[in-house]
């Protein structure tokens, strides 16, 4: 019970302090929160629309109605970055396709010429050059 007791009072003990401590900054920031606030506003009007300009941006047009210039011509960029992505992508791919194609013939020519020079060692008969077709037969 005593627990229970101990936490309760450092609870509001910790709100009291809070509340304290929360009006103590609002008040000792004084002239400097209300010029930045008046920079803030200014930000603010940069920033943002008038209403009726909001209104006319926001706006759809019919689906008859043709497309402006500017709607045509972002569509076009769109469509050529969309273009251009797909273009490097398969570069990619077709690099390191290649690149892998490459890799296995020259792992298979590697097997290859091994096993061949231990063919002609095997078989070599102390001729010069060692081949079958130089070879006498008795």
């Amino acid at each position: 019970m005593a627990w229970r007791e101990l936490l309760l009072v450092s609870c509001l003990s910790a709100a009291v302090l809070l509340c304290i401590l929360r009006e103590g900054t609002s008040a000792s920031v004084g002239t400097r929160q209300v010029a930045g606030q008046e920079a803030q506003e200014g930000v603010e009007q940069k920033i943002f629309m008038q209403e009726s300009d909001a209104s006319n941006f926001l706006q759809k047009r019919s689906k008859r109605s043709p497309k402006s210039q500017e709607e045509v011509n972002a569509e076009n960029r769109q469509k050529l970055w969309v273009d251009e992505l797909r273009k490097e992508y398969h570069e990619e791919q077709r690099n390191e396709y290649e690149n892998f194609v490459e890799e296995q013939n020259d792992e298979q020519e590697e097997r290859s010429r091994e096993a061949i020079e231990q063919w002609r060692e095997w078989h070599y008969d102390g001729l010069y050059p060692p081949y079958l077709y130089n070879r006498h037969h008795i």
